[in-house]
């Protein structure tokens, strides 16, 4: 199958509705019904503001997320509105790419 995976970019003190985004976009993902999402913790990074974030021993609030999802085009589109009304601010980046289960 074609479509496309889409990796959106947070760390663990940004939050939504009250809610981490990591979690929220996995959450949204599923309340979707999209095929799957990943929530992958990051050790260290930094972003357009060039900071530092990362995951220290005493202070996780800061630590780098990513979410990922390989979806089709017509969930892509649906993901994307749905972000556009909900109003959240993320960084992305959205990949064609082919995609399917092997074996039974």
């Amino acid at each position: 199958m074609n479509g496309y995976q889409i990796t959106f970019f947070t760390q663990q003190d940004k939050r939504h509705h009250g809610q981490p985004i990591g979690e929220w976009l996995l959450m949204l993902a599923r309340e979707m019904e999209l095929p799957g999402a990943t929530l992958v913790a990051g050790s260290e990074g930094f972003g357009y503001h060039r900071r530092i974030h990362s995951a220290h021993f005493f202070e996780l609030a800061d630590q780098p997320q990513e979410v990922q999802m390989a979806v089709n085009r017509e969930d892509a589109e649906r993901l994307f509105e749905r972000l556009r009304q909900e109003g959240v601010h993320l960084f992305y980046v959205k990949t064609p790419v082919e995609f399917g289960v092997l074996g039974d």
